[in-house]
């Protein structure tokens, strides 16, 4: 069961993820925090060591959102070459659905982190590897049973269409223009239509 404690830790959490994704780290303030969950700052540091500390769970609530739910839409695949379809389809709604909470976590985040936060930049990196992985993984696993080419590279394969994903993206928030992404997965699409089978 869980603790009082625990479900305070939870809320915190859930109820600054947005903030941080928004603001920024630096940005966001204590007072932010605070006004947000309607708790005091001794109740805050009374859960959390500072705001940095804070962030980093923050930044994992955003990003766990992200991956259980790509990994969920990944298994409505029953193969490898499925399930990357499946990859490319969840990313046709990725800015509607991460507009709720300000925007994909990965591009704010690292942003934010790469001069300032080393521990922050870490965990965007390990999301970044983990999404990446699953590209390269699908692959890997289509070439053992025949179903995508021998001579498609997953991992450069995971890092090229994560690339380009994530470039769309940025330019889809910054322009509010959805056509960038849509663009961008139908190329990934022709891509595993035409050289991966």
């Amino acid at each position: 069961m869980t603790s009082k404690a625990e479900k305070t830790t939870e809320f915190i959490i859930k109820t600054v993820a947005p903030i941080f994704n928004k603001k920024g780290y630096t940005a966001t303030s204590l007072n932010d925090i605070t006004k947000a969950t309607g708790l005091t700052k001794g109740a805050i540091y009374g859960n959390f060591e500072n705001k940095e500390k804070l962030s980093l769970y923050a930044f994992d609530f955003n990003s766990n959102t992200i991956l259980s739910r790509l990994e969920l839409y990944m298994n409505k695949g029953e193969t490898p070459l499925e399930r990357l379809i499946f990859f490319v389809k969840f990313y046709k709604n990725y800015y509607d659905f991460t507009s709720d909470f300000g925007g994909c976590p990965i591009i704010n985040t690292g942003a934010d982190a790469k001069n300032m936060h080393p521990e922050l930049l870490e965990k965007v990196q390990e999301s970044i590897n983990k999404i990446e992985g699953f590209i390269s993984h699908e692959i890997n696993e289509g070439k053992k049973i025949g179903e995508i080419r021998n001579t498609i590279n997953g991992d450069v394969y995971g890092k090229r269409f994560f690339s380009l994903i994530q470039g769309a993206i940025f330019m889809s928030q910054t322009t509010n223009d959805k056509s960038y992404i849509n663009d961008c997965l139908n190329v990934i699409l022709d891509t595993i239509n035409q050289r991966f089978k």
